[in-house]
Protein backbone atom coordinates (compact mmCIF):
# COMPACT_ATOMS: atom_id res chain seq x y z
CA UNK A 1 0.00 0.00 0.00
CA UNK A 2 2.99 2.32 0.50
CA UNK A 3 3.38 2.64 -3.27
CA UNK A 4 -0.26 3.61 -3.70
CA UNK A 5 -0.60 6.31 -1.04
CA UNK A 6 -0.12 9.57 -2.85
CA UNK A 7 -3.25 11.55 -1.98
CA UNK A 8 -4.33 11.97 1.64
CA UNK A 9 -7.40 13.69 3.05
CA UNK A 10 -7.21 15.17 6.55
CA UNK A 11 -10.37 16.03 8.49
CA UNK A 12 -10.36 17.51 12.01
CA UNK A 13 -13.23 18.11 14.39
CA UNK A 14 -13.84 21.79 13.71
CA UNK A 15 -14.83 22.65 17.31
CA UNK A 16 -11.71 21.07 18.83
CA UNK A 17 -8.67 23.40 18.81
CA UNK A 18 -6.28 20.56 19.51
CA UNK A 19 -7.68 18.59 16.58
CA UNK A 20 -7.33 21.52 14.18
CA UNK A 21 -3.81 22.34 15.40
CA UNK A 22 -2.80 18.70 15.02
CA UNK A 23 -4.28 18.63 11.51
CA UNK A 24 -2.18 21.65 10.52
CA UNK A 25 0.97 19.93 11.80
CA UNK A 26 -0.01 16.72 10.05
CA UNK A 27 -0.55 18.51 6.73
CA UNK A 28 3.00 19.90 6.90
CA UNK A 29 4.36 16.46 7.84
CA UNK A 30 2.63 14.87 4.84
CA UNK A 31 3.68 17.64 2.47
CA UNK A 32 7.34 17.15 3.44
CA UNK A 33 6.91 13.57 2.20
CA UNK A 34 5.67 14.83 -1.16
CA UNK A 35 2.13 13.62 -0.62
CA UNK A 36 -0.89 15.49 -1.96
CA UNK A 37 -2.96 16.78 0.95
CA UNK A 38 -6.61 17.86 1.10
CA UNK A 39 -7.85 19.62 4.25
CA UNK A 40 -11.24 20.44 5.70
CA UNK A 41 -12.10 24.14 5.51
CA UNK A 42 -11.46 24.92 9.19
CA UNK A 43 -7.96 23.43 9.06
CA UNK A 44 -7.27 25.14 5.73
CA UNK A 45 -8.07 28.54 7.26
CA UNK A 46 -5.91 27.76 10.31
CA UNK A 47 -3.01 26.94 7.98
CA UNK A 48 -2.98 30.62 6.92
CA UNK A 49 -2.58 30.60 3.19
CA UNK A 50 -0.30 27.63 2.71
CA UNK A 51 -1.36 25.74 -0.39
CA UNK A 52 -3.64 22.75 0.03
CA UNK A 53 -6.69 21.32 -1.63
CA UNK A 54 -10.11 21.51 0.03
CA UNK A 55 -11.27 18.10 1.22
CA UNK A 56 -14.18 16.68 -0.76
CA UNK A 57 -15.74 13.47 0.56
CA UNK A 58 -16.85 12.51 -2.96
CA UNK A 59 -13.30 12.62 -4.34
CA UNK A 60 -10.83 9.74 -4.53
CA UNK A 61 -8.18 9.49 -1.80
CA UNK A 62 -5.68 6.79 -0.97
CA UNK A 63 -6.16 7.48 2.74
CA UNK A 64 -8.28 9.77 4.92
CA UNK A 65 -7.07 10.68 8.41
CA UNK A 66 -9.78 11.79 10.85
CA UNK A 67 -8.79 13.66 14.01
CA UNK A 68 -11.45 13.86 16.72
CA UNK A 69 -13.77 11.35 18.28
CA UNK A 70 -16.04 8.64 16.99
CA UNK A 71 -18.68 11.23 16.04
CA UNK A 72 -16.28 12.97 13.65
CA UNK A 73 -15.34 9.67 12.06
CA UNK A 74 -19.01 8.72 11.69
CA UNK A 75 -19.85 11.89 9.80
CA UNK A 76 -16.89 11.45 7.43
CA UNK A 77 -17.41 7.72 6.89
CA UNK A 78 -21.06 8.05 5.85
CA UNK A 79 -20.22 10.66 3.20
CA UNK A 80 -16.92 9.24 1.98
CA UNK A 81 -16.47 7.65 -1.40
CA UNK A 82 -16.68 3.84 -1.18
CA UNK A 83 -13.45 1.96 -0.63
CA UNK A 84 -11.36 4.83 0.81
CA UNK A 85 -9.48 3.66 3.95
CA UNK A 86 -9.97 5.75 7.10
CA UNK A 87 -7.44 6.12 9.91
CA UNK A 88 -9.07 7.46 13.07
CA UNK A 89 -7.01 9.44 15.59
CA UNK A 90 -8.73 9.59 18.97
CA UNK A 91 -8.94 13.10 20.40
CA UNK A 92 -12.32 12.39 21.98
CA UNK A 93 -13.27 10.18 24.92
CA UNK A 94 -14.20 6.53 24.41
CA UNK A 95 -12.96 6.00 20.86
CA UNK A 96 -14.21 2.60 19.69
CA UNK A 97 -13.69 3.63 16.05
CA UNK A 98 -10.76 6.03 16.43
CA UNK A 99 -8.30 3.53 17.85
CA UNK A 100 -5.00 5.47 17.52
CA UNK A 101 -4.03 7.82 20.37
CA UNK A 102 -2.70 11.31 19.63
CA UNK A 103 0.75 10.32 20.93
CA UNK A 104 0.90 7.45 18.41
CA UNK A 105 -0.16 9.53 15.38
CA UNK A 106 3.15 9.76 13.54
CA UNK A 107 4.50 6.28 14.35
CA UNK A 108 1.16 4.89 13.17
CA UNK A 109 1.26 6.89 9.95
CA UNK A 110 4.78 5.70 9.22
CA UNK A 111 3.54 2.14 9.54
CA UNK A 112 0.58 2.84 7.26
CA UNK A 113 2.79 4.44 4.62
CA UNK A 114 5.03 1.37 4.82
CA UNK A 115 2.06 -0.96 4.37
CA UNK A 116 2.25 -2.31 7.94
CA UNK A 117 -1.46 -2.29 8.71
CA UNK A 118 -4.71 -4.11 8.04
CA UNK A 119 -8.12 -3.02 6.78
CA UNK A 120 -11.30 -3.81 8.68
CA UNK A 121 -14.56 -3.65 6.77
CA UNK A 122 -17.61 -2.26 8.56
CA UNK A 123 -21.22 -2.56 7.39
CA UNK A 124 -23.50 0.39 6.66
CA UNK A 125 -27.29 0.55 6.63
CA UNK A 126 -29.38 2.22 3.93
CA UNK A 127 -32.41 3.84 5.54
CA UNK A 128 -35.41 4.82 3.41
CA UNK A 129 -38.35 6.84 4.74
CA UNK A 130 -41.67 6.49 2.95
CA UNK A 131 -44.25 9.11 3.80
CA UNK A 132 -47.93 8.36 4.04
CA UNK A 133 -48.35 11.18 1.51
CA UNK A 134 -45.90 9.61 -0.95
CA UNK A 135 -42.76 11.68 -0.35
CA UNK A 136 -39.58 9.98 0.83
CA UNK A 137 -36.02 10.41 2.03
CA UNK A 138 -32.85 8.29 1.99
CA UNK A 139 -30.19 8.24 4.70
CA UNK A 140 -27.16 6.10 5.52
CA UNK A 141 -26.19 4.82 8.97
CA UNK A 142 -22.84 3.64 10.27
CA UNK A 143 -23.92 2.98 13.87
CA UNK A 144 -27.69 3.09 14.06
CA UNK A 145 -31.06 4.39 12.98
CA UNK A 146 -33.27 5.43 15.90
CA UNK A 147 -37.01 6.08 15.93
CA UNK A 148 -37.94 7.98 19.07
CA UNK A 149 -40.77 10.06 20.47
CA UNK A 150 -40.26 13.72 21.28
CA UNK A 151 -39.65 14.98 24.79
CA UNK A 152 -43.30 15.88 25.40
CA UNK A 153 -44.89 13.19 23.23
CA UNK A 154 -46.84 10.21 24.53
CA UNK A 155 -45.82 6.59 24.08
CA UNK A 156 -45.92 5.50 20.41
CA UNK A 157 -47.02 2.36 18.57
CA UNK A 158 -44.70 0.72 16.03
CA UNK A 159 -45.22 -2.28 13.76
CA UNK A 160 -41.99 -4.21 13.11
CA UNK A 161 -41.44 -6.59 10.20
CA UNK A 162 -38.29 -8.47 9.19
CA UNK A 163 -37.94 -10.01 5.73
CA UNK A 164 -41.63 -9.39 5.11
CA UNK A 165 -42.86 -11.18 8.26
CA UNK A 166 -44.49 -9.46 11.21
CA UNK A 167 -42.32 -9.66 14.33
CA UNK A 168 -44.44 -7.57 16.68
CA UNK A 169 -46.63 -4.54 17.08
CA UNK A 170 -45.60 -2.74 20.26
CA UNK A 171 -45.84 0.42 22.32
CA UNK A 172 -42.65 2.09 23.51
CA UNK A 173 -40.59 5.27 23.45
CA UNK A 174 -39.00 4.07 20.20
CA UNK A 175 -36.69 1.55 18.55
CA UNK A 176 -32.96 1.34 17.81
CA UNK A 177 -31.80 -0.53 14.70
CA UNK A 178 -28.05 -0.96 15.04
CA UNK A 179 -25.21 -2.36 13.01
CA UNK A 180 -22.87 -4.76 14.84
CA UNK A 181 -20.27 -2.00 14.84
CA UNK A 182 -22.79 0.33 16.46
CA UNK A 183 -23.78 -2.18 19.13
CA UNK A 184 -21.42 -0.48 21.61
CA UNK A 185 -23.10 2.91 21.09
CA UNK A 186 -26.73 3.85 21.92
CA UNK A 187 -27.76 0.20 21.64
CA UNK A 188 -25.52 -0.70 24.59
CA UNK A 189 -26.84 2.18 26.71
CA UNK A 190 -30.42 1.02 26.02
CA UNK A 191 -29.68 -2.52 27.23
CA UNK A 192 -28.94 -4.13 23.89
CA UNK A 193 -26.26 -6.80 23.35
CA UNK A 194 -22.67 -6.29 22.26
CA UNK A 195 -22.24 -7.94 18.85
CA UNK A 196 -18.94 -8.61 17.07
CA UNK A 197 -18.60 -6.05 14.25
CA UNK A 198 -17.88 -8.69 11.59
CA UNK A 199 -21.18 -10.55 12.02
CA UNK A 200 -23.79 -10.12 9.22
CA UNK A 201 -26.52 -9.01 11.58
CA UNK A 202 -28.68 -6.13 12.77
CA UNK A 203 -29.76 -5.49 16.37
CA UNK A 204 -33.33 -4.40 17.14
CA UNK A 205 -33.55 -2.78 20.58
CA UNK A 206 -36.83 -1.31 21.88
CA UNK A 207 -36.56 1.85 23.95
CA UNK A 208 -38.55 1.52 27.20
CA UNK A 209 -41.06 -0.95 25.77
CA UNK A 210 -44.47 -1.06 27.48
CA UNK A 211 -44.31 -4.88 27.36
CA UNK A 212 -41.59 -6.17 29.69
CA UNK A 213 -41.12 -9.40 27.71
CA UNK A 214 -40.15 -7.48 24.56
CA UNK A 215 -36.37 -7.77 24.53
CA UNK A 216 -33.62 -6.87 22.01
CA UNK A 217 -33.44 -9.20 19.02
CA UNK A 218 -30.48 -9.94 16.71
CA UNK A 219 -31.56 -10.71 13.14
CA UNK A 220 -29.78 -11.45 9.83
CA UNK A 221 -29.13 -8.29 7.85
CA UNK A 222 -29.91 -9.84 4.44
CA UNK A 223 -33.67 -9.17 4.62
CA UNK A 224 -35.31 -5.74 4.89
CA UNK A 225 -36.31 -4.41 8.30
CA UNK A 226 -39.54 -2.43 8.09
CA UNK A 227 -40.99 -0.22 10.82
CA UNK A 228 -44.29 1.60 10.50
CA UNK A 229 -45.41 4.37 12.82
CA UNK A 230 -49.06 3.72 13.72
CA UNK A 231 -49.48 6.62 16.14
CA UNK A 232 -51.07 9.84 14.91
CA UNK A 233 -50.50 13.36 16.17
CA UNK A 234 -47.31 12.84 18.20
CA UNK A 235 -43.83 14.27 17.75
CA UNK A 236 -41.66 11.40 16.44
CA UNK A 237 -38.18 11.63 14.94
CA UNK A 238 -35.90 9.34 12.95
CA UNK A 239 -32.22 10.02 13.68
CA UNK A 240 -29.23 8.43 11.97
CA UNK A 241 -25.98 8.16 13.95
CA UNK A 242 -27.29 11.02 16.10
CA UNK A 243 -26.37 13.44 13.31
CA UNK A 244 -28.94 13.34 10.50
CA UNK A 245 -32.65 13.03 10.93
CA UNK A 246 -36.20 13.42 9.75
CA UNK A 247 -39.55 13.97 11.45
CA UNK A 248 -42.18 11.22 11.14
CA UNK A 249 -45.96 11.24 11.00
CA UNK A 250 -48.62 8.60 11.45
CA UNK A 251 -48.55 6.02 8.65
CA UNK A 252 -44.94 6.75 7.70
CA UNK A 253 -42.69 3.72 7.30
CA UNK A 254 -38.93 3.13 7.41
CA UNK A 255 -37.18 0.39 5.46
CA UNK A 256 -33.64 -0.55 6.50
CA UNK A 257 -31.31 -2.83 4.53
CA UNK A 258 -27.60 -3.56 4.58
CA UNK A 259 -25.91 -1.16 2.19
CA UNK A 260 -23.92 -2.34 -0.81
CA UNK A 261 -21.31 0.19 0.34
CA UNK A 262 -19.10 -0.33 3.38
CA UNK A 263 -16.43 1.51 5.36
CA UNK A 264 -12.79 0.43 5.56
CA UNK A 265 -11.05 1.27 8.83
CA UNK A 266 -7.26 1.20 8.99
CA UNK A 267 -5.94 -0.84 11.90
CA UNK A 268 -2.34 -0.46 13.05
CA UNK A 269 -2.29 -1.08 16.82
CA UNK A 270 -2.75 -4.84 16.65
CA UNK A 271 -5.56 -4.61 19.21
CA UNK A 272 -8.65 -6.67 18.42
CA UNK A 273 -12.31 -6.23 19.26
CA UNK A 274 -12.02 -8.02 22.61
CA UNK A 275 -8.99 -5.94 23.54
CA UNK A 276 -11.06 -2.82 22.89
CA UNK A 277 -13.89 -4.09 25.07
CA UNK A 278 -11.51 -4.72 27.98
CA UNK A 279 -9.86 -1.33 27.62
CA UNK A 280 -12.80 0.95 26.70
CA UNK A 281 -15.40 -0.66 28.97
CA UNK A 282 -12.89 -1.35 31.75
CA UNK A 283 -13.57 -5.04 31.91
CA UNK A 284 -11.23 -7.16 34.02
CA UNK A 285 -8.32 -9.18 32.65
Amino acid sequence: MAERIRRVGVVARSTNRDAVHTAVELADWLARRNLEVALDETTLRARRGRDAEVFDAASAYDLVVVLGGDGTLLSVARALRAGVPILGINLGTLGFLTEVARTALYPSLVRVLNGEHSLEQRALLDVTVRRAGGRGASLRAFNDAVISKGALAHIITLALRVDGRLVTRFRSDGLIVSTPGGSTAYNLSAGGPIVHPQLPAAILTPICAHTLTLRPVVVPDKGPIEIQLETEGEEVVLSVDGQDGSSLGGGDSITIVRSAASVQLVRVTGLGFYDSLREKLRWGG
